[in-house]
C-alpha cells in the first residue's frame, strides 16, 4: 500500500516527505561570517549580538504572534568555506525556553575566524540545508551577514539565482565597521548582489555596539514578515553595481 501511495503522490506533485513535513510559519537559516577580516573582538561582539536577539523578548513575541506561533531555526557560519562544526541543527521555536535553548547552544560554541569570504557557498550551503529539513513554512528564509564581497568560490549571483528560484528569500546584514574604498559601499552590494525574493531587506551595522539592535530588528522583522528597513532605490545615473568585484581584487582575508 505504501508504494502505491508513494506512486500516486509522485504523479500528483506530492511525496510522503512532504506530507509529513512540520508546518511551522517560518524556516529561517542563519548563515553568520567568521572571516578574517573580522578580528576576534568583532567576532564577539558578532555572537553576543545572535544570542542577545534569541532571548529578547521582541524575538519571542515575533514567533508566537504567527499564524502558528512556531519557527524552524538553523545556525552555522562560514568564511572562505562553511564551518560545519559550527551547524546548530533545526530546531522549533514556540516559547521563551526553546529560544534560551538555541541562544545556550550558539553561546556554547567556540568563536573563531577564518580565512577568504564566499557569500555564494554559504547561500549554496543553506539552501541544502533548507530544502533538505522537515519542515514545511509559508516563508523559507536564507538571513546571511558579511563583511565583504564575494572573492572566492562560485559567482555570488549564480548562487543568489539558484536559491530564488526555489522560493528561498535572501535578506542581509552588511558589516560595515572598517568600511573598504576598494569595492564601494558593502549595503550596496548587497541590496545588488546578495538578497532577493519578496520584501527582502538588507540592514548595515556601522558601529560595534549596533550590532546587538540590528540582529534583533531583522530577526523580528523576518519572523513577523514586517519589514520597516529601508529598501535601497536606484538614484537617477547610479552606476551599477559590479557583483564580481571581489573576485577582481587581492584575495585578503
Amino acid at each position: 500500500m505504501l508504494r502505491v501511495l508513494s506512486v500516486i503522490l509522485a504523479f500528483s506533485g506530492f511525496s510522503l516527505q512532504t506530507m509529513a513535513a512540520e508546518p511551522v510559519d517560518v524556516e529561517l537559516m542563519l548563515a553568520v561570517d567568521i572571516s578574517g577580516s573580522m578580528d576576534l573582538e568583532e567576532a564577539h561582539v558578532q555572537r553576543t549580538g545572535y544570542v542577545e536577539a534569541l532571548r529578547h523578548p521582541d524575538f519571542v513575541a515575533a514567533v508566537k504572534g504567527g499564524y502558528l506561533g512556531r519557527i524552524a531555526l538553523g545556525y552555522f557560519e562560514w568564511a572562505g568555506l562553511v564551518n560545519e562544526n559550527s551547524v546548530i541543527a533545526w530546531q522549533v521555536i514556540d516559547d521563551a525556553e526553546d529560544a534560551k535553548a538555541f541562544a545556550a547552544k550558539l553561546e556554547a560554541r567556540p568563536i573563531g575566524t577564518r580565512r577568504a569570504t564566499s557569500l555564494s557557498n554559504a547561500i549554496s550551503f543553506a539552501t541544502s540545508l533548507i530544502e533538505g529539513n522537515e519542515f514545511s513554512g509559508t516563508r523559507r528564509i536564507l538571513d546571511i551577514s558579511g563583511d565583504g564581497p564575494n572573492n572566492t568560490g562560485p559567482p555570488v549571483i549564480s548562487a543568489r539565482t539558484d536559491t530564488l528560484a526555489r522560493g528561498i528569500i535572501i535578506n542581509g546584514l552588511a558589516i560595515m565597521i572598517r568600511p573598504s574604498v576598494s569595492f564601494g559601499p558593502l549595503d550596496r552590494y548587497y541590496r545588488d548582489c546578495v538578497i532577493g525574493g519578496p520584501s527582502s531587506f538588507v540592514l548595515a551595522v556601522h558601529e560595534p555596539e549596533d550590532f546587538a539592535v540590528a540582529i534583533r530588528q531583522k530577526l523580528v522583522m523576518e519572523v513577523s514578515g514586517r519589514s520597516t528597513a529601508d529598501r535601497f532605490q536606484l538614484a537617477a545615473g547610479e552606476p551599477a553595481t559590479d557583483c564580481t568585484i571581489g573576485e577582481k581584487l587581492p584575495l585578503g582575508p
